[in-house]
C-alpha cells in the first residue's frame, strides 16, 4: 500500500516597493517621500543631509514615480 501525496502549496512573494530611496547628494538611503494627491504634488526628503524638494505628480503616481522623476530633475 502506498501513501497518498499531499499537494504542495507554493506561495508566490510579490515584491514590496522600497520605503527609503538613495540620496543623490550624500549617497545614504534616507530619502523618504510623501505623496499630497489632492494638490497632486510630492515633497521628497533625505533625513541624513537634509535636502528637500517638492515635485508635481499626476493622480495615480506612486513614490516610485515621484523619487524618478526627482532623479531625472536632479541629475539635469
Amino acid at each position: 500500500m502506498g501513501r497518498k501525496k499531499k499537494r504542495v502549496v507554493i506561495k508566490r512573494v510579490k515584491p514590496k516597493l522600497p520605503e527609503f530611496f538613495l540620496c543623490p547628494r550624500c549617497g545614504s538611503q534616507t530619502i523618504q517621500v510623501e505623496l499630497n494627491r489632492k494638490e497632486l504634488f510630492a515633497v521628497i526628503k533625505c533625513g541624513s543631509c537634509g535636502l528637500k524638494e517638492e515635485i508635481k505628480i499626476s493622480r495615480g503616481s506612486q513614490p516610485v514615480d515621484a523619487y524618478a522623476k526627482f532623479i531625472d530633475e536632479y541629475s539635469s
